[in-house]
């Protein structure tokens, strides 16, 4: 479950990002990331362990060190036990921004799901800390998690497999690489499952900034897939054998670009900066 926000604090922002964010011209996202963590204060810890490649951290590292953090740290995590060092767990204490790599999202909640890290991590960004993702570090940020599923605009019984998440947040599931991998279907399946949380699909070199009263603003090149499934009128989801599409009445879909924000108290979109829809 999500940590409780102490009495007198904010929480810090959730920064879920859909996949190849630019690393190299316009790293506008990245550098918003470093901005929301402290600016040239930024004391950020990356975590590459959902991926095998061992180059990754190293790169985050120099790019975060590149924007103008004052300080990055790699801290991978090969087992369960790592998770447990009283030296690691000092170095998240300090840490005023928490970024996880890409991925595999089942290697990172096998490893860390549970953990003192895992508690700590939600404990910090109760009391302020950012922590952002990408693509497989962008799934496990909530407290559900698209573990994987077939691709494709169908909604199928049991084309989705859930898993627990993180836990920084129960409303809403996040999926990545979005409109290139072709992932509505398995959002809305994994909808029918859960209609009280909101579905984020995050298009590549997009990110959702979730601020501290919940509102998500978005930035990038692509788009954000918002899907609300809280005034869903029917599904079949009690009734269809796996296999077989499913029936989904009364959803509403929003698709937002850089400048649009959606709130997810309130469950209500805006245009933001971009013109205004015709009434």
């Amino acid at each position: 479950m999500p940590s409780k926000v102490p009495d007198g604090e904010t929480r810090g922002w959730i920064v879920p990002i859909g996949g190849a964010e630019n690393k190299e011209n316009d790293r506008h996202i990245l550098e918003r990331f470093v901005d929301v963590s402290g600016g040239a204060d930024a004391d950020i810890v990356v975590i590459p362990t959902a991926s095998r490649m061992h180059e990754t951290g190293p790169r985050y590292e120099q790019v975060f060190s590149d924007i103008g953090a004052a300080r990055v740290t790699v801290m991978d995590f090969d087992t369960r036990r790592d998770c447990q060092e009283p030296g690691r767990l000092q170095r998240l204490e300090a840490a005023t921004g928490i970024f996880f790599t890409g991925g595999n999202q089942l290697r990172l909640t096998t490893l860390l799901g549970g953990t003192p890290v895992a508690k700590l991590i939600r404990a910090r960004n109760a009391h302020g800390v950012s922590v952002g993702g990408t693509s497989a570090g962008a799934s496990i940020l909530s407290e559900h998690m698209i573990a994987f599923g077939d691709e494709g605009s169908a909604v199928i019984a049991g084309s989705v497999r859930l898993a627990p998440g993180l836990g920084l947040t129960n409303r809403f599931i996040i999926d990545q690489h979005f409109r290139e991998r072709d992932r509505l279907g398995r959002l809305l399946t994994a909808l029918a499952y859960n209609p009280f949380a909101v579905g984020i699909g995050l298009d590549e070199d997009t990110a959702a900034f979730i601020a501290p009263d919940e509102t998500v603003e978005v930035e990038g090149s692509g788009g954000v897939t918002i899907v609300d499934a809280s005034t869903l009128s029917f599904s079949s989801t009690d009734e269809a054998r796996e296999g077989q599409p499913l029936c989904m009445l009364g959803l509403r879909l929003h698709i937002l670009v850089a400048g649009a924000t959606f709130n997810l108290h309130t469950r209500t979109a805006a245009a933001g900066g971009l013109l205004r829809p015709k009434e």
